[in-house]
């Protein structure tokens, strides 16, 4: 999966948004205001900060220590960095995505949800 692919996915889900909260170059997409994927436009490699769950992100790092690592600049209990064009398939991309925006809409406010599910 290249960029183009990851933003076109990542907009594609409900209540998504694009920015840029910290600089030019830190694309952030967004869930109803809450984070649950980053990724550096000016890197050498295409990567992506995707948030995890704690055993979840220990068993994938294991299974894959050359594209999935602990989250650069993240807390590294909950966030992986992903390298997508190493020996990660899309299906499993694209799973780790789902897996982050559910995480994060789990955790949002009641009313928060709600507003994302009458969208």
């Amino acid at each position: 999966m290249n960029i183009e692919d990851f933003r076109e996915y990542c907009l594609s889900k409900k209540g998504v948004e694009e920015t840029f909260p910290f600089d030019d170059v830190t694309l952030v997409y967004k869930v109803i205001g809450k984070m649950f994927t980053a990724c550096g436009l000016d890197a050498e490699e295409f990567s992506v900060n995707l948030k995890c769950d704690p055993e979840r992100s220990v068993q994938l790092r294991e299974e894959y220590p050359e594209s999935i690592i602990p989250g650069w600049h993240m807390n590294k209990i909950h966030w992986n960095t992903v390298y997508f064009e190493r020996d990660l398939n899309d299906s499993l991309i694209r799973e780790l995505i789902d897996h982050s925006y559910e995480l994060v809409v789990k955790k949002l406010r009641k009313k928060d949800r709600e507003l994302l599910e009458n969208l």
